[in-house]
């Protein structure tokens, strides 16, 4: 495997791990469900334009551009997909709302497969299964007493990686032109009012009430900029399928914090469906790895950093 593509793995599955950190920072944050998305946002933007303008970068990817059309439709994406999660997490277990919105690799790899050409490979379909198969076993594991309405909270993780999905698919089209720092701060920029604007509508707490609270909120935005914008770059560099199996780390990491924080205990058969998740990933890493098929050279060959 060449170093460029160990290092995009490297980076994506840091990521990956790093937005494990969102659920429980979400929980922390003392406000809505929506209201915690637009701090989110608001706490990333300066770190996002930090980084459009960071010395060293290429004068063409230097300074915050124009958003486009496409830009938009990423940040409603990640609109819709933040307000169904927070809400899921509001109901439902740490765990379950992650590992459902996660199924966004069965859309992915449908849509790249008959859009992108890129023709998965048997191991890979293999990988996903056993990644999908963990993710399931990993819902349908809990005890039942995970959340103060668990089945609307699963509802809403499972209709959040339909725009998760979305969202995907957006961003590895954008990044076949634009670098991963612009892309983020223009679907985060547009995003935040409508955040607010859902938030004021449902009548949600806006502020958190102690210092804790704010700091979660701050976190938040770091998660953003470190674990989001690591996919964003990742998606420049890997096919869009893989991309997105190796993000089902993001559940295990979110399960096992809920259980350490929250006590929201987890049984053998969600052990067992982390154990999953984890060697569907590796599966899928190794999947990809040998001569590629023309689709993902394509997808793999951005030039976009």
């Amino acid at each position: 495997m060449p170093s460029s593509r160990a290092a995009a793995l490297t980076v994506l599955v840091a990521s990956a791990a790093v937005l494990g950190l969102a659920p429980i920072l979400v929980r922390l944050a003392e406000a809505g469900p929506a209201a915690a998305g637009f701090w989110r946002f608001a706490f990333a933007l300066p770190w996002l334009l930090l980084l459009v303008h960071r010395p060293g970068a290429p004068a063409a990817e230097r300074g915050p551009g124009r958003p486009t059309a496409l830009m938009a439709l990423a940040a409603l994406f990640f609109v819709l997909d933040l307000g169904f999660w927070h809400y899921s997490i509001a109901f439902t277990s740490v765990a379950n709302a992650t590992t459902l919105t996660n199924l966004t690799p069965v859309i992915v790899t449908a849509v790249a497969w008959i859009v992108f050409r890129d023709r998965p490979r048997a191991l890979f379909l293999l990988a996903l299964a056993v990644a999908l198969a963990g993710a399931w076993t990993m819902s349908a594991g809990a005890d039942g007493r995970q959340g103060s309405n668990p089945r609307l909270g699963d509802l809403f993780a499972a209709v959040t990686a339909l725009w998760y999905a979305g969202y995907f698919l957006t961003v590895k089209t954008l990044r076949g032109r634009h670098a991963a720092a612009r892309i983020m701060l223009w679907s985060t920029a547009l995003g935040a009012p409508l955040l607010l604007g859902l938030a004021l509508i449902l009548g949600e707490d806006l502020t958190p009430a102690s210092a804790a609270g704010w700091a979660a909120c701050a976190g938040l935005g770091l998660v953003h900029v470190a674990g989001q914008g690591g996919v964003a770059w990742a998606l420049g560099r890997l096919p869009a399928a893989l991309t997105a199996v190796t993000v089902l780390i993001q559940p295990v990491v979110a399960a096992i914090l809920g259980w350490l924080l929250f006590a929201e205990t987890m049984t053998a058969a969600q052990v067992l469906g982390g154990a999953a998740v984890l060697a569907g990933v590796v599966l899928a890493q190794i999947s990809s790895g040998g001569p590629k098929r023309k689709g993902a050279e394509a997808e793999a060959a951005a030039p976009v950093p």
